[in-house]
């Protein structure tokens, strides 16, 4: 699955990034995290009247029929490919509210529970990821809008399957625009993934949110 991950970039990578759609991204705030846990606040792509905006969601997504408070909602921070399409909980946003998540990279875990190590995998030229994903915009008992979201995991290739048997879903450029639109169906998720690489981190990385603004989460163990 992908439990954690990291989205640490500028602008300038966001523009490159949201090129294939034919408009530069604008609007968000740009703060790097590199330990972004479930519930907290994520930047996420999506079709807006003048081009791509670039908006803040809650991961974990809350479908707009949830009736009940969010301490009540269970884990939604991944769709799995298999039932994206069908389950209640995200088949209303797959067919009609898509988005992308840029990231920088994100973790994955081998070794027993006790004793987790973790591993970083980004793209192997340097460049931004782009998983797929799918957001909601739900009003909570209290009257508040929130926009959250959830990102789409699939089996893992050959390459993954050593570390774990699941991976985000992640788009090449030249699907950004039909899987937006809602025209691409599932079968771009299973294209084969960009070249990834992969280094083991420091352990503090187990703990939800240590070290999110701190650089040195990602770097390769020992040369914190």
């Amino acid at each position: 699955m992908c439990g954690r991950f990291s989205q640490a970039y500028t602008w300038a990578q966001i523009h490159a990034f949201s090129q294939p759609l034919g408009v530069r991204a604008a609007g968000g705030n740009l703060r790097p995290r590199y330990n972004i846990a479930p519930t907290t606040e994520v930047q996420i792509l999506l079709p807006g009247e003048h081009g791509p905006e670039l908006v803040s969601a809650r991961w974990g997504l809350v479908p707009s029929w949830w009736k009940k408070p969010l301490k009540g909602m269970p884990s939604t921070f991944n769709a799995r490919i298999e039932t994206a399409d069908t389950s209640p909980m995200f088949r209303g946003a797959f067919r009609a509210r898509r988005c992308i998540i840029p990231a920088s990279g994100f973790f994955e875990w081998t070794g027993e529970k006790v004793d987790r190590m973790p591993h970083y995998f980004s793209a192997a030229d340097g460049a931004l990821l782009g998983f797929a994903g799918l957001w909601e915009r739900w009003q909570s008992p209290d009257r508040e809008l929130i926009t959250s979201c959830t990102i789409i995991v699939r089996d893992a290739d050959d390459w993954m399957d050593r570390y774990h048997d699941r991976m985000p879903a992640m788009l090449h450029p030249d699907d950004f625009a039909t899987w937006l639109d809602g025209t691409a169906g599932k079968d771009v998720l299973r294209r084969p993934p960009p070249a990834l690489q992969e280094w083991i981190v420091a352990r503090r990385v187990n703990k939800a949110g240590v070290g999110d603004e701190d650089p040195a989460t990602i770097a390769p163990a020992g040369a914190e």
